[in-house]
């Protein structure tokens, strides 16, 4: 299997780094440095280059260093079967957001995501757990569109067909609307089939291998489960739009359809969310993402670069030290480490065997140690 790997990242005014070039290894580098010094911004850079947006939910607005009009990040990729690829992506608050490949510019942005694939494990993926459907209906599609170019087009249809249904519902009925929703129900029919499909196939795909990664990182006893919940499971969804019209009406926005799908995270046969303890909840979302790591893998023949973002946030160090045995092997290929104890990370990677870089970060400046 090809691996991907970043070979050299150039960073001018992304969030607190003014300027910074830096040169990676091919397996594992790690970010050390205290909390705020810009370790999570580095990796954060990494991902952008890949999925054209922030992992942490900033606007590209608010990802520019203070006081600046534009921020730019270049990556070099290199594969060990002989590809390589020239990535830029830039902003600027008068010019907008630019992505360019090898020098030429992308009319969509949505062309690029899935090119160089990426896995960010985060403490921000507690709210997988803890928030609304919303969030983990977005890491379906994110994890999706990595993968395949028809799912993000038909979400992104869908999402625009049903904007344009709830503002038609807005302006009351009348003959003219029953036409104008017949013809948009079809198209929401029509995308949100295909969404489903896929998202049923990926929960399908994925749960068993979450359950497995989790019995290795973790050694708990207690059996996980991943199940995908959609009212499309049980009607088809011509056939709820139909039975739902009136009250779609009355509420003026539409009450069913994939926009309203969840992932259910389970441990000993309960809700996550409730019986789980913090480390269990760590250890889940972990898992959660080394599968979607394995899938991305599997599907797109090349390995993904893995973000590990501060390791150690609700893990104890012998599961921090498992998952570094486990992500070091041949399975894996780069992987990006941020910990804000030096000694802590360092301990570990060595008892793990691990071929590692280490990079220094103080005040968004960046110095391979």
């Amino acid at each position: 299997m090809a691996v991907m790997f970043l070979r050299t990242l150039s960073i001018i005014n992304f969030k607190n780094i003014e300027q910074e070039t830096l040169s990676f290894s091919p397996d594992i580098n790690c970010l050390v440095g205290d909390n705020g010094a810009g370790k999570t911004n580095v990796v954060d850079a990494v991902y952008y280059l890949s999925m054209c947006k922030s992992a942490f939910g900033m606007t590209d607005g608010q990802s520019l260093r203070h006081g600046e009009e534009f921020f730019m990040l270049e990556g070099a990729y290199e594969s060990d079967a002989g590809r390589n690829e020239q990535i830029v992506c830039s902003f600027a608050r008068r010019g907008g957001k630019s992505v360019k490949r090898a020098g030429k510019e992308y009319e969509r942005l949505s062309d690029h995501v899935g090119l160089i694939p990426v896995v960010i494990v985060s403490p921000v993926d507690s709210a997988l757990i803890s928030d609304a459907a919303e969030e983990r209906r977005r890491f379906m599609n994110m994890f999706l569109s990595q993968l395949d170019r028809g799912y993000l087009t038909a979400i992104m249809r869908y999402n625009s067909v049903l904007n344009e249904r709830n503002r038609l519902l807005k302006q009351g009925p009348s003959a003219l609307q029953d036409e104008l929703l017949d013809v948009l129900d079809a198209q929401l029919v029509k995308h949100g089939t295909v969404v489903y499909e896929r998202r049923a196939e990926l929960v399908e795909r994925i749960a068993p291998v979450v359950a497995e990664y989790y019995r290795m990182i973790s050694e708990d006893r207690e059996q996980v489960e991943v199940s995908y919940r959609s009212e499309l499971i049980q009607t088809p969804f011509e056939e709820l739009l139909r039975a739902s019209r009136e009250r779609d009406r009355i509420n003026q926005f539409t009450c069913c359809g994939i926009h309203r799908d969840d992932l259910v995270l389970r441990i000993g046969g309960y809700q996550l969310r409730k019986y789980g303890s913090q480390g269990q909840q760590k250890s889940f979302l972990v898992a959660l993402k080394l599968a979607q790591y394995n899938i991305v893998s599997e599907r797109r023949g090349e390995r993904p670069i893995l973000l590990l973002d501060d390791l150690f946030d609700k893990l104890d160090a012998s599961r921090v030290e498992q998952l570094i045995r486990l992500v070091s092997g041949e399975r894996f290929g780069q992987i990006f480490i941020t910990d804000c104890n030096k000694m802590r990370i360092e301990r570990v990677l060595q008892s793990a065997s691990a071929s590692y870089r280490l990079f220094g970060v103080k005040a968004g400046h960046v110095e391979e140690q």
